[in-house]
């Protein structure tokens, strides 16, 4: 019973923490012409109530693709015709075909909050809590903290609730993913993977550790016997469920051709905005957008890609072990972040989800993580007026985590997950120097991201570097990922073949 009182402390505080940031500035508030993704969501519940659904990819005269044109996968799509039809029943002005452009009023935001809070309601949380009691090591206290933490990752709530998306489907289905696999429901989780990647084309990052687990684990069982049969099963469950969202475009190789145009615009170039990732932070030093040649870029995105991610995956392919799998995770999808082409900003949720479910093996290094990728997004979270609330957020889950992971009292044997590399070093580093010496950097580190966002707020960039305090975060930000990338594939890559994981599956 003190369980489930707890459960039920932690979800009301996830949702009151929610909601009080939803009573924030939005994205595209009052900016016409184009607004911004508050409208962009809008916009496309107007698009698939009042067009038939060949017409929901393509330009036409009542379907402006310059205008916040769909550009997700179906399952988006079936989402906001969902949303749409809740809406004409409450103000049938909210979805009017044309009229409609940037509508904005305290109604209307009141029901595109709502839609995201049951969102979360109904797929997100559900899958932290069962993730947590099920899949993690130690007390009922734990793992409560554990999803507590998980729960508040100011990120998230910040796009989402703030910013405005949806990003709690795909991720929440993801996650739904990963509890199918860790609890050896293969079918439910391909099945919940396939409607992530179904609503979401980013849920890629995540896709060839989903591939190599399922994969290793047939491979394990006999692709001659059981393997076989569970492989047959898993591809017919994934072909199915592709099949069941993309239905009403297969008629017609047209409408698959001009959705699959949509969904990855290779037209937009390497990046664009500023953001974390090795392109956008070297184009600092070294203008590569004008070195190179659109095709260049693109090759050389998915060879550094691929180089990244292949280790992690190979190892999880041999291994295919749960913590094998979080971890394959988290390096798969930071190396899509860190040099895939046309990343944005918030893509760094990606890899925040599968450092969520770290939090209870690795605290510091996660929490360290998951702020980090909250302070890259500051530019956008300042631009949407989100400071507040940002600020907030941070020094919560910062103490929270802290405080209730015990992340800076572990033991340093315990807490780093080196053993095997430390071997190689420990005459000239000791586990309590690398211990020590880590916490500094994590404080100084700290007192760095507070430093750059009261000088992102307070002072004015010289005229002729008007972008210094974005490019500063950016440059900054990716550092941390790129050092947390290798400290993550270390982790696995170095685990002794006799070590156990926290869990294993099978």
């Amino acid at each position: 019973m003190e369980t489930w009182s707890l459960i039920s402390i932690c979800v009301l505080l996830g949702l009151t923490t929610r909601w009080a940031v939803s009573f924030s500035s939005y994205s595209g508030a009052g900016k016409a012409p184009m607004f911004g993704d508050y409208e962009a969501q809008r916009h496309w519940q107007e698009v698939t109530y009042n067009l038939p659904v060949k017409e929901w990819y393509f330009n036409t005269t009542d379907n402006d693709l310059g205008y916040w044109g769909l550009d997700y996968p179906p399952l988006t799509a079936y989402h906001s015709l969902l949303c749409a039809h809740i809406a004409k029943l409450i103000d049938p002005a909210w979805v009017e075909l044309h009229t409609s452009r940037g509508y904005e009023s305290a109604s209307h935001k009141l029901f595109m909050r709502t839609t995201v809070l049951f969102a979360d309601i109904v797929i997100y949380i559900p899958a932290v809590i069962l993730f947590c009691f099920y899949l993690t090591d130690g007390s009922s206290k734990k793992k409560v903290a554990t999803a507590l933490c998980i729960l508040l990752y100011p990120g998230l709530i910040l796009i989402d609730y703030g910013h405005f998306q949806y990003n709690s489907v795909s991720l929440g289905l993801a996650l739904w993913g990963v509890v199918g696999l860790g609890l050896g429901w293969d079918l439910l989780g391909s099945l919940a993977f396939t409607l992530a990647l179904n609503y979401k084309q980013m849920e890629l990052y995540h896709s060839l550790p989903f591939f190599c687990y399922l994969l290793g684990k047939c491979i394990k069982q006999g692709l001659m016997g059981k393997g076989l049969l569970l492989l047959v099963k898993i591809s017919l469950t994934v072909l199915v469920t592709f099949a069941f969202c993309w239905w009403p475009f297969l008629s017609d190789p047209q409408q698959i051709l001009q959705v699959l145009h949509r969904l990855f615009p290779v037209d937009r170039g390497l990046f664009e905005d500023k953001v974390a990732n090795t392109w956008s932070s070297l184009n600092v030093l070294i203008k590569i957008k004008t070195l190179l040649s659109r095709d260049t870029q693109l090759l050389l995105s998915f060879a550094l890609t691929l180089l990244f991610i292949l280790p992690s995956s190979i190892k999880l392919l041999i291994k295919p072990t749960l913590w094998q799998f979080k971890l394959a995770l988290v390096n798969s999808s930071l190396a899509f972040f860190l040099f895939s082409f046309q990343v944005h900003e918030k893509s760094i949720l990606l890899p925040a989800l599968p450092v969520c479910l770290l939090m209870n093996e690795l605290p510091l290094m996660s929490i360290w993580f998951l702020l980090a990728s909250t302070f890259s997004m500051l530019p956008l979270l300042l631009k949407d007026g989100l400071l507040l609330p940002y600020v907030v957020t941070s020094v919560a889950f910062l103490y929270l985590g802290v405080y209730l992971l015990s992340a800076l009292d572990r033991k340093s044997e315990e807490e780093f997950r080196l053993d095997s590399c430390l071997k190689l070093t420990q005459h000239c580093l000791s586990k309590h120097t690398l211990s020590l010496l880590v916490k500094f950097t994590f404080r100084v580190s700290l007192v760095a991201m507070a430093g750059l966002s009261f000088t992102s707020v307070v002072l004015e960039p010289p005229a002729r570097l008007p972008d210094l305090f974005p490019v500063l975060v950016s440059v900054f930000s990716f550092l941390h990922f790129l050092a947390l990338l290798l400290y993550f594939n270390l982790v696995q890559l170095t685990e002794p073949p006799s070590k156990k994981g926290p869990k294993k599956t099978n």
